[in-house]
């Protein structure tokens, strides 16, 4: 099985080594980056928040499953719309799914992060609202938040997971916006006992 892990709005392609590593050997693993994010060099053709989403969906190129972080989460829920004959299932961590977070009460993250990155300002601008879209994501998906997260609290995860048909939601207890990375026993965890129950 193939697993795509998808970084979040840091472009960090580390964070997600400390659960790549966590998993058996015999399945193939890859982190994509995210040219102009997380010092990677920049691409000519990624102008827009668009071009990076279509740079991304363009790397899917066999039957995967996507785990992705954060904003990664946008890419991934955009690649099970649009190629849903190559997403096999789809792992969400502490994302907004591409849904509107303007009635959720989400601590907003875009200024500390760009005094922490720097990163595209077509990016930290962009907003997604794919929430009439999410019922057609007919694939599993794995929802996995923090109770501790004030970036994407548990309440977002509990609406996608009405949103999504096959869904399920599991909460890591003290979980924050970073527990992919702090908590990554628990989450390979979950992961493989989640792509073993689909194979």
């Amino acid at each position: 099985m193939n697993l795509i892990f998808l970084p979040g709005a840091s472009g960090s392609t580390d964070f997600w080594q400390p659960v790549k590593q966590l998993l058996p050997n015999h399945l193939k693993k890859s982190v994509l980056a995210y040219p102009s994010f997380g010092g990677h060099p920049d691409h000519a053709e990624i102008q827009s928040f668009e071009d990076l989403q279509a740079y991304v969906l363009k790397h899917i190129q066999q039957p995967s499953v996507l785990v992705a972080q954060s904003m990664g989460g946008i890419f991934a829920v955009q690649a099970a719309l649009q190629k849903p004959d190559l997403v096999q299932a789809l792992v969400l961590v502490v994302t907004s799914g591409g849904i509107d977070l303007s009635s959720f009460a989400v601590a907003d993250w875009r200024e500390d992060y760009q005094l922490s990155f720097t990163v595209p300002e077509w990016f930290v601008a962009h907003r997604s609202d794919l929430t009439e879209q999410l019922n057609h994501i007919q694939c599993p998906v794995l929802l996995i938040w923090g109770n501790s997260d004030p970036i994407s609290p548990v309440a977002v995860g509990q609406y996608l997971q009405q949103k999504m048909p096959n869904a399920a939601l599991f909460v890591v207890e003290e979980g924050q916006h970073d527990l992919a990375n702090v908590h990554a026993d628990q989450v390979s965890a979950l992961i493989l006992d989640f792509i073993e129950k689909i194979k």
